[in-house]
């Protein structure tokens, strides 16, 4: 759906709201303004009388220089259509808004992290704490006063590392020396009791249902910090009753590394690799999202060949994500390592192709702006053909004789971590998570992006929104990218793969844009601002685990301690992602 068609569904908002919104005039961007004071009244009424039902991103923006913090938000129908945006503008010195979590609970850990980064609060959260940087952190690190100890210049390349020629470490200017700056009588033990308080506090509001006869207390329990299904380092802090979980939170930010931070000094091309540390089990993914967005600013289109060699690694590594997935959802379940190993088996014939086209395995950094680095090779696509048309068909329905029927994965998986539609939606969960529970909703046909609209497939849903549909619907869908293979290695055409001259440096006009695909996790969405300069003034990354991690609550309360780490499984986070 075009950006054209969204505008007639969607009346022109400041005729419906007079005085409270606006339409964004600046050049180059898009969407309505909205009064901070009238945020909950207009947000209701694009949700319920104008169906966008699903909150997919909310961010911050820093305007230093007009003295202002933007709150944006992207929303969407799930019936389909484009993405739908809206902002707030708050003073910097009193960033208050009200928090969209009584309308879209999707938006509770997104909020803190703008305001943990941004320093915005959020007015009516339930839980307003830092999620990815420590209790006692000093500053918000996405502001553009903040400065960190390394600090050098704004941008890269940093004109100091090469005073007359020679070669200096940033580390060596660090006025800290071990790059910490403690207060006078700094204590860090004493901080550590009222950043768990606070954790724990939010827990013992849930709701409890006594036997008047039973009297039993609610005990905390901490699952970590641990390394069990995250790729990375996760803690579940548990509310028990004995065994039946009441209530749980997630704690993250034991990986961040401030990866927008980093990519706001970068240039643009400086950040193709960074994505591939996102989700690093899907790094081709990550570059085609961050590819969409900055072409979108820049106004090129890619061509023919580029666009199917796109596709066909977006959905080798929609098969590669998935088949790890199963493996370590089983690994989760006590079947230790033998699933995972045949899962990992698949991924090493794929990810050898990868290295065939792009010279890395996991760290690909194989898309441009424009199309990609280097043309797919005969041999390579020779590779693909033979695993597409003969052994990955075989290998899915060797995992489907194998698990599919399994009494011990039913009966561990089914009726287990339940998901309702209508919870599903309100958490903003997307990719599996959301079409396990009955939602059929996929970007590739939703809204089409590159050349998915010439493939025929069929969106794989569930019906019943528990661990078991979860894993169905992975599999259904490494069977769909195997059709969408077929069908893209039969229409390769020859040509360039690139539109223009490669070029170390590009020109991004001012301007927003905001580009997502259909990750294997979920919608996964690059938000930009430009100034024109060679670096972003903003950069965000909609990580579909860290918003799927908004599910985990819900999922686990009422079911026992025993599936929890199950249920974790099923979401398949990679804490690259999740902390950035």
């Amino acid at each position: 759906m075009s950006d054209l068609q969204t505008q007639t569904l969607v009346p022109q908002l400041d005729a419906v709201f007079p005085g409270w919104v606006r339409p964004d005039d600046r050049a180059g961007y898009q969407g309505y303004i909205v009064e901070a004071e009238h945020l909950l009244a207009v947000a209701k009424a694009l949700r319920d009388t104008y169906g966008y039902d699903l909150l997919s991103s909310v961010t911050g923006v820093d305007y230093l220089p007009e003295g202002k913090l933007e709150v944006v938000y992207h929303v969407f129908r799930t019936t389909g259509g484009s993405i739908f945006v809206y902002k707030v503008q708050v003073p910097r010195d009193n960033p208050a808004v009200p928090s969209l979590v009584p309308l879209y609970p999707g938006a509770e850990l997104q909020e803190r992290e703008a305001y943990d980064l941004m320093g915005i609060r959020f007015e009516g959260h339930p839980d307003l704490r830092r999620i990815l940087t420590w209790e006692g952190f000093a500053g918000h690190p996405l502001r553009k006063d903040w400065h960190e100890p390394y600090f050098e210049e704004e941008a890269k390349p940093y004109k100091s590392r090469w005073p007359e020629g020679h070669v200096r470490r940033a580390e060596d200017l660090n006025p800290f020396e071990d790059n910490v700056d403690y207060p006078a009588g700094f204590d860090p033990e004493s901080l550590l009791p009222d950043a768990d308080d606070t954790l724990y506090k939010t827990l013992f509001k849930v709701q409890r249902e006594q036997h008047p006869e039973i009297k039993t207390d609610a005990i905390v329990v901490n699952l970590g910090p641990q390394h069990p299904s995250t790729h990375g380092v996760f803690r579940m802090v548990a509310l028990l009753e004995g065994e039946k979980i009441l209530d749980l939170k997630p704690v993250m930010g034991y990986l961040h590394r401030n990866h927008e931070k980093i990519a706001e000094r970068n240039t643009y091309l400086q950040n193709m690799p960074f994505t591939d540390r996102l989700d690093y089990i899907a790094s081709m993914s990550n570059n085609f999202a961050y590819a969409l967005a900055v072409e979108k600013l820049m106004g090129v289109q890619p061509p023919e060949r580029a666009e199917y060699i796109r596709v066909i690694m977006a959905e080798l590594t929609r098969i590669v994500s998935h088949f790890i997935a199963v493996g370590f959802l089983l690994n989760d379940l006590g079947a230790f390592f033998t699933p995972s190993l045949y899962g990992i088996k698949e991924r090493e014939l794929i990810v050898d192709i990868f290295e065939m086209v792009s010279g890395s395995r996991m760290m690909c950094n194989y898309f441009r702006f424009g199309g990609l680095a280097r043309d797919m090779s005969p041999e390579a696509v020779q590779k693909v053909k033979e695993l597409v048309n003969d052994r990955l068909p075989r290998k899915i329905d060797e995992f489907d004789r194998y698990l599919t029927e399994n009494e011990i994965v039913r009966q561990r998986c089914e009726g287990v971590g339940v998901l309702t539609p209508e919870e599903a939606i309100a958490l903003s969960a997307t990719g599996p998570v959301l079409r396990a529970s009955g939602v059929p909703y996929d970007v590739r046909r939703a809204e089409p992006y590159s050349i998915y609209n010439r493939f025929e497939f069929d969106v794989a849903y569930g019906l019943h929104g528990d661990i078991y549909d979860r894993y169905l619907v992975r599999m259904e869908e490494m069977r769909q990218s195997v059709r969408i293979l077929k069908q893209a290695l039969r229409d390769l055409p020859e040509g360039p793969i690139m539109t223009g001259k490669p070029a170390y440096q590009v020109r991004v006009p001012a301007g927003e844009s905001y580009g997502r695909v259909e990750g294997p996790k979920g919608e996964l969405g690059f938000y930009l601002v430009s100034n024109g300069k060679p670096n972003p003034w903003r950069y965000h990354v909609r990580a579909p685990t860290f918003i799927n991690l908004t599910s985990l609550a819900p999922m686990s309360r009422g079911g026992k301690v025993a599936d929890v780490v199950a249920i974790l499984g099923s979401i398949d986070i990679v804490l690259g992602e999740v902390d950035r």
